[in-house]
């Protein structure tokens, strides 16, 4: 699998992992979600079991193996400069023109 990141999408992705280490998982969310799911992409600090790489340049992507089925082997990750959400593309569909960010990663400096 592979995602092709636009150069202001991937200033973006950096921008949000800043500093701390980190991936970005391609999550299919079901959760609490009233529709059948929603594209997210989390910001975590290790994968999970069952995870898999995915190429996306310098970028640290990944997705758990079970839900790659749900996208397509190559992909296109867009952003506009003044909105806040990604877009993640195919040749033959649009996943979601409102994909959001969020970090879930632990932040060490709250347990010391």
């Amino acid at each position: 699998m592979k995602i092709q990141i636009t150069a202001l999408a991937e200033q973006k992705l950096r921008e949000a992992l800043g500093e701390q280490p980190g991936y970005f998982k391609i999550l299919f969310d079901t959760d609490g979600c009233g529709c059948d799911g929603i594209t997210v992409l989390l910001i975590t600090s290790e994968p999970d079991n069952g995870d898999i790489e995915i190429d996306a340049g310098s970028l640290p992507f990944i997705i758990n193996a079970q839900q790659a089925i749900f996208y397509e082997e190559l992909m296109l990750l867009d952003v506009e400069r003044n909105y806040p959400s990604y877009k993640l593309s195919s040749n033959s569909t649009i996943y979601s023109s409102n994909v959001k960010t969020r970090d879930i990663r632990i932040n060490d400096t709250t347990t010391k």
